[in-house]
């Protein structure tokens, strides 16, 4: 569901006062509710702007807003503010396929191969993947192709355009249909399938099909002609001003614009009000359990269960209440959004944001929404949020040691050991359930010291055992979130001979910088995607969480229904000369001990070479804290980061070009082929 965020919050519950079921309906009550949760979203979990929309029975009964379209003017967000929905992107692919399904020129029980004669893999089981099973996330896919997907003020379609070629040579991660697990290439394999069969460009069948029966003015595609003005502006810690507008070019996965008003309008579609675009049969196809056909977590209460392009069709709280909610999140790496649509009450509400995460949102739109159901009667009162008593460790059953050894999730394994019924667990969830003892309290669960969390063991079907998290979370002022996962999966040992040993050895510890990012990528701001730091596993054979097959090949290891597994990759190392290189989703790395330090003396120039090839230069004592000035074609940018690998200043970004060189850090020049960059160094 979502790209970049990582947030650090503190697990402390907190207590937020509830109606009694006598209370007299106040129809006020919801709408002071979010008034007092938005000014809490602005002040305390860094969202800029924030806009949120009701729609009831096909109107509009709550439309409203918080902080600021744009920082430097202090101008307010209005309803007409547009901001990037991200993976909310997805319910619009899948609306689209299935209107094609109805027209009977789509069948998404048949092989995707049908409708795209050239999509091929370099696993036969690719043509067992259907258009269903891209909707409900069970196609086996790694994940997600990053390179180039996010550009400011650049829609180029490239990520679009180089998809097919580059799953030409990918393998798959389990077989189709297996188990659900997060994936946005498959949503933007059905924009191609929707281009192929209708015979037009996503974004025309959207315009054509979707926004003129609903009236949409503001749903937009990067693609489209609108006043991009209306954007809400973004912003990034390190930079003074407001970002440039973000384009997120996987338009299928993520890469809609909207407003909330827009946003509950469109979900009329997805609760089968709107007869005249889709069905109500369609409707109730999309929201049906479609997670339940393969390895799942659980069914017990959840944010997540899969329906047809839906996160949950059985969304948390409101199961509590007899409830049926559908929900949909989205994230880009500055826009965030969430939807839930109740259709027992035909109630939809969206929730969009510049700045913050979509749990933010979700949280926020819960509260809201229970308030306004209380508000018409629909509930009769709001339930207590889960409270939970001090952990209270017992004595352990010897088998549970059995559980102890090397587990993994993509991206890194760990050693997890269970002593006197202990087990200590590193961060999760981007730091949103923090690092932290769990101790057996019995009924085969360890739990955290509030007892808020608990982590047991699952033996699946599929003969793999996970690593369970049941984890409730308070984002305080907000209300209490709740996610049930599968954080690990129990690896194998894979011992190594001495001679791969011994390669993998000297990459330990050491960094790859990406090559073929374009310099107007958003992710420059973000160098962990740009960044891959080696971490091996000598022990167990692993690197990276993948595992290691001899001394220039890792592949994926771990098969995690849900989040925990999505974005797989492979670890793919060769040479040219000397020059090491790491190759992952069809993206070229080049190894720090090919990378130079940058001249330190008052001029030079360094030229974009060939396949127009990022070039990265070490900041070593002889440059560090002086200001270095750079002149370029337009076309070209630099970036610049601190030891630490935070950007200190992104020249597309900020359109400074002048930075003081931070000791330790990093630089990286982008462009076309051929341009130059003339370099000036003075000291402070």
């Amino acid at each position: 569901m979502k790209r970049m965020f990582s947030v650090v919050m503190t697990a402390m519950l907190i207590a937020i006062p509830v109606t009694p079921a006598f209370a007299q309906p106040n129809n006020d009550t919801a709408k002071e509710k979010a008034q007092v949760l938005a000014t809490t979203m602005v002040s305390d979990y860094g969202v800029s702007g924030l806009q949120y929309a009701i729609m009831d029975k096909g109107s509009i009964v709550l439309s409203d807003n918080a902080g600021v379209y744009d920082k430097a003017s202090n101008a307010p967000i209005t309803k007409d503010t547009m901001f990037g929905i991200g993976s909310l992107s997805k319910m619009y692919v899948s609306a689209a396929t299935m209107m094609l399904a109805e027209s009977k020129k789509v069948d998404i029980d048949k092989p995707l191969t049908t409708y795209i004669k050239d999509f091929t893999m370099a696993d036969e089981r690719y043509k067992e993947i259907t258009p269903r099973m891209l909707m409900n996330h069970s196609s086996g896919l790694y994940g997600t192709h990053f390179p180039n997907s996010l550009l400011f003020d650049d829609n180029d379609t490239k990520v679009h355009d180089e998809l097919l070629f580059w799953l030409q040579s990918e393998k798959l991660k389990s077989n189709p249909g297996e188990y659900s697990v997060y994936s946005n290439d498959g949503f933007d394999l059905l924009e191609i399938m929707i281009e192929r069969v209708s015979g037009i460009s996503y974004t025309e069948f959207l315009a054509k099909y979707v926004s003129t029966p609903l009236n949409l003015s503001s749903t937009k595609t990067p693609l489209d002609h609108f006043e991009r003005e209306r954007l809400a502006k973004t912003y990034f810690p390190t930079i003074d001003q407001a970002l440039p507008i973000e384009y997120t070019n996987t338009i299928g996965s993520g890469g809609i614009y909207s407003t909330a008003e827009e946003l509950t309008k469109f979900a009329e579609i997805l609760i089968g009000n709107r007869t005249d675009v889709l069905s109500k049969q369609s409707a109730k196809d999309m929201q049906s359990p479609e997670y339940k056909k393969g390895i799942w977590v659980s069914e017990e209460t959840n944010t997540f269960n899969y329906g047809l392009g839906w996160d949950s069709v059985s969304l948390a709280p409101f199961d509590n209440y007899g409830i049926t909610a559908l929900f949909k999140g989205g994230d880009t790496s500055s826009y965030h959004g969430s939807l839930i649509s109740i259709p027992e009450y035909n109630i939809s509400m969206a929730v969009l944001s510049s700045g913050g995460t979509s749990f933010f949102d979700l949280t926020f739109a819960s509260n809201v929404l229970l308030e306004y159901l209380r508000d018409k009667g629909h509930i009769k009162e709001i339930l207590p949020e889960k409270t939970f008593k001090p952990s209270l460790k017992v004595k352990m059953p010897s088998e549970l040691l059995s559980y102890a050894g090397l587990y993994g999730s993509v991206g890194s394994t760990i050693n997890m050991e269970i002593k006197n019924g202990e087990i200590d667990l590193p961060a999760q969830l981007g730091g949103l359930i923090p690092a932290q003892k769990y101790v057996y309290t019995g009924d085969g669960q360890f739990k955290n010291s509030d007892g808020s969390i608990a982590v047991s063991f699952d033996k699946q079907t599929n003969g793999k055992t996970y690593v369970k998290l049941n984890a409730y979370t308070n984002f305080p002022g907000l209300g209490q979130f709740m996610m049930v996962i599968y954080a690990y999966q129990k690896l194998d040992p894979n011992p190594l001979n001495h001679t791969t040993k011994k390669v993998w050895e000297n990459r330990n510890g050491k960094n790859y910088y990406a090559l073929d990012e374009k310099i107007t990528s958003g992710y420059y701001l973000f160098p962990t995607v740009l960044n891959k730091n080696i971490s091996v596993d000598m022990d167990h054979g692993y690197a990276n969480g993948t595992k290691i097959v001899d001394g220039n090949k890792a592949v994926n290891a771990v098969e995690i229904p849900v989040m925990m597994g999505r974005d797989a990759f492979d670890l793919n190392f060769y040479k040219v000369g000397h020059t090491e290189y790491l190759k992952i989703d069809g993206t070229s790395y080049i190894s720090e001990d090919a990378v130079k330090a940058i001249y330190g003396g008052k001029s030079s120039t360094t030229t974009i070479q060939s396949k127009g090839q990022a070039v990265w230069y070490k900041i070593d004592e002889n440059s560090a804290n002086r200001v270095m000035t750079v002149e370029a074609q337009a076309s070209g940018g630099f970036a610049v980061y601190d030891a630490k690998g935070m950007a200190v200043d992104f020249s597309k970004a900020s359109n400074n070009h002048s930075v003081v060189l931070p000791e330790g850090g990093m630089i990286v020049f982008g462009g076309n082929e051929g341009d130059v960059f003339k370099i000036n160094m003075k000291n402070k």
